[in-house]
């Protein structure tokens, strides 16, 4: 959020002095004007900071999220929502504007936006560091997930983050799945939603898709063999980049044998 540059004259040891003001938020520029004796004056830059119920504060915009029976209205502070590049755009593009329509996106995932908006994460969180870090467990959703929930959950919250400009968020939900999970008709959902949601130039989350079914292909093809085909059939995109993974694995274990084989002297017997 972006605020207007203030002048400050500090006039003696009466004033109040802007070194002592501490908040929370995001950096606000100020210029304290400081006499020099000589007549002159100089300006001092100091940081300050936008604290938490500044934000709470700003007016309020509902979002309209799904269409009919399902149709869903939130509310968030704009101070907040601009953190969005696009919702930067359209609230730049009209102040007084107090709605947003949404109607394709899905009501978790834009939830789980709003969550990361107030607080920094959304639900569930990850939970230690490193490799060593899990997911909290989630009542709403089966341990045994048959329908990929776990995955589809973040795999949303990461095209929405897209749309929305959200590089942290993006990267946060993509974290996300890879902790996640699932089993083979889970991991087909998902597979299925990336490639039906996502562009082909977007390898961050495609790569990872093809790389695990390449490295497991012949367990998960066998657990789920009418799903992988159907999906195979619907975006052969998926097909070529498992298949390219697995020649690509194939060419290097050949190229690393024949790396570790001793040459031999001797020349190919004539016949």
């Amino acid at each position: 959020m972006s605020d207007p540059q203030v002048r400050v004259r500090s006039s003696g040891a009466g004033a109040e002095s802007v070194d002592d003001i501490e908040m929370e938020g995001d950096d606000v520029e100020i210029t304290d004007v400081v006499e020099t004796g000589t007549g002159e004056e100089e300006e001092e830059k100091v940081s300050i900071r936008t604290t938490f119920i500044e934000y709470l504060k700003s007016p309020v915009m509902e979002i309209s999220v799904g269409t009919g029976d399902t149709q869903t209205l939130l509310t968030a502070h704009k101070g907040l929502l601009v953190r969005s590049p696009y919702f930067a755009q359209v609230i730049s593009e009209d102040p007084t504007k107090k709605k947003v329509e949404m109607p394709t996106e899905n009501l978790d995932a834009v939830g789980s936006f709003l969550e990361y908006l107030y607080t920094g994460e959304y639900f569930p969180r990850i939970i230690g560091e490193g490799r060593e870090a899990t997911l909290e467990s989630d009542p709403n959703v089966p341990s045994k997930d048959e329908s990929g929930e776990h995955l589809l959950r973040h795999g949303r919250v990461y095209t929405l983050a897209d749309k929305l400009g959200m590089k942290e968020l993006k990267s946060l939900a993509h974290s996300k799945v890879h902790r996640a999970d699932t089993n083979a008709k889970g991991e087909i959902a998902y597979a299925r939603y990336v490639y039906g949601n996502t562009p082909r130039e977007d390898v961050t989350i495609r790569k990872p898709i093809a790389s695990f079914w390449g490295m497991r292909a012949y367990v998960l093809r066998h657990d789920a063999e009418d799903d992988f085909k159907a999906l195979c059939l619907e975006y052969p995109e998926f097909g070529f980049d498992v298949l390219s993974f697995v020649l690509d694995a194939r060419e290097r274990k050949a190229s690393e044998r024949q790396t570790e084989e001793p040459r031999s002297g001797r020349k190919r017997p004539r016949i």
